[in-house]
């Protein structure tokens, strides 16, 4: 499914300066068809009861959409992915340790994408899914 080869090394070198560096994201798994990344349950990521905050997990699914639609582009020199929709169920709460996002793809088009994703906690119980709208759009 990916049109470009990389490694996790490459994959976390993508977060540098960014928000998924800011929020300790960090890409632990790549298969043919998903991507697994994790982030802390800190102080960079929870809400004022100690409570995972929901727009880091909203974060973490746009994060690993977007760094899949980048991947399944054929000429990056040409285009890019954006978000163009997210949306966000928050199912159970996550209170220390790590939360894990995986990313898998409901539909891969030329110009739109359509991601799932599912966070879960280290007891492997479901925290959040998404489903996040990538446009392929020219660079400026």
């Amino acid at each position: 499914m990916w049109k470009h080869p990389i490694d996790l090394v490459q994959l976390n070198a993508l977060n540098a300066n960014t928000l998924g560096e800011n929020l300790g994201i960090e890409f632990i798994e790549m298969g043919d068809d998903f991507i697994t990344a994790k982030m802390p349950v800190d102080s960079r990521t929870v809400q004022p009861h100690r409570l995972l905050h929901g727009g880091a997990s909203v974060a973490l699914a746009e994060t690993l959409g977007s760094v899949a639609s980048t991947l399944c582009i054929e000429d990056l020199g040409k285009k890019m992915a954006v978000g163009v929709e997210i949306n966000a169920n928050h199912l159970r709460p996550a209170t220390k340790g790590f939360v894990f996002g995986k990313v898998t793809a409901i539909r891969v088009g030329r110009s739109m994408h359509v991601w799932n994703i599912e966070i879960t906690d280290e007891r492997a119980k479901l925290v959040c899914v998404s489903r996040l709208t990538v446009a392929i759009v020219d660079k400026v």
